[in-house]
């Protein structure tokens, strides 16, 4: 009896993890379009929204690890691994949150959604030309049903924008980008990081190269129509719970598998899309977005499913779930995502 409630506690907790992991990634993404949105609280800044979110994961990462020291960040980084890896990890990850964020102020947080599910075929592509992966029939044929997907839940918008198509698609070359140098990082490097060590190196990285085009094509801006309504207490409270997401981020990776993230991140897609209809005007979703982005998941799942037993067969489960923290990691800021 005892092992059967502490059984039941305990997968109690897991699925506690996992619905706070789905609230956070959603509840940051609407937030992330509520405040860049004209019609709301009408912050047009992606480039220096996502600085903001660099530059606070920055330093609450610092004070967690080197100060308060309540966390630990995972040892084995080098100079040579940083300057190979980490810097262009970083500067991936800054150019897939900074598009990605810019193209909701064209495009609805569902259709950004739809287009997102392209993912694994950019990264396949990707792969492919890095010598990571193998062409085949089976991966052909889901990478196939996945363009198809996307492909009729764009001819299903409504209100099609695409400058934001681009901005959109731009994201997720960049995001492919860093899971391929990812991929390398850990397979190839050995170096493993949890989701806060990750973002202890990445985030400084990130912040500078968001600084370099900030300066240029932002700061003019936000100058010249000053900053007093730009109200910093929701900025705060906005990359805060960016933290949070990456704080949720590594419960779930430490209490469930790799199955189960990536079971989570596709209901996390599903309420993203769902709920954005009932929240935000711009977003009018028709039966064919729902068939096209249907079929996209359907991919996505066998794509899912192909690269777990994949990754059993090499008995590399570590490696899979390190690379798992890194691609949610990846979705915490961007209104994307992760």
């Amino acid at each position: 009896m005892a092992d059967r409630r502490s059984f039941l506690s305990e997968g109690m907790v897991t699925y506690a993890y996992i619905l706070l992991y789905i609230a956070l990634s959603s509840g940051q993404i609407f937030f992330n379009k509520w405040v860049l949105s004209s019609k709301e609280m009408n912050f047009p800044y992606p480039l220096g929204l996502t600085l903001l979110h660099m530059v606070f994961s920055s330093v609450l990462c610092f004070l967690l690890t080197k100060v308060f020291k309540i966390m630990k960040v995972d040892e084995g980084m080098t100079l040579e691994i940083y300057s190979t890896s980490v810097i262009p990890i970083g500067a991936m990850f800054a150019m897939t949150l900074w598009l990605g964020n810019t193209a909701y102020l064209y495009i609805s947080v569902a259709f950004a959604q739809m287009l997102k599910a392209i993912m694994p075929v950019a990264v396949f592509v990707l792969g492919v030309a890095a010598g990571l992966e193998v062409m085949s029939c089976r991966m052909l044929l889901i990478m196939s049903v996945i363009s198809f997907g996307v492909l009729v839940a764009s001819y299903g918008e409504m209100n099609i924008s695409w400058i934001g198509v681009v901005y959109q698609m731009g994201g997720v070359v960049g995001e492919a980008l860093r899971l391929i140098f990812m991929e390398i990082l850990v397979k190839r490097k050995g170096l493993k990081l949890n989701p806060v060590s990750l973002m202890y190196y990445v985030s400084p990285c990130s912040a500078i190269c968001l600084f370099i085009p900030w300066i240029f094509l932002e700061k003019p801006k936000m100058d010249a129509f000053g900053t007093l309504d730009f109200h910093p207490l929701i900025l705060t409270l906005n990359s805060l719970c960016t933290f949070a997401l990456n704080l949720s981020v590594f419960l779930v990776i430490t209490h469930t598998s790799a199955l189960t993230i990536r079971v989570a991140g596709v209901v996390k897609d599903w309420v993203v899309v769902l709920v954005s209809a009932l929240l935000f005007a711009d977003t009018k979703l028709t039966l064919i977005n729902l068939f096209g982005y249907g079929i996209a998941i359907a991919g996505v799942a066998a794509y899912n499913n192909h690269k777990l037993k994949k990754e059993a067969s090499r008995g590399s489960s570590g490696d899979e779930q390190h690379a798992e923290s890194m691609q949610l990691t990846s979705s915490s800021t961007l209104a994307s995502e992760k």
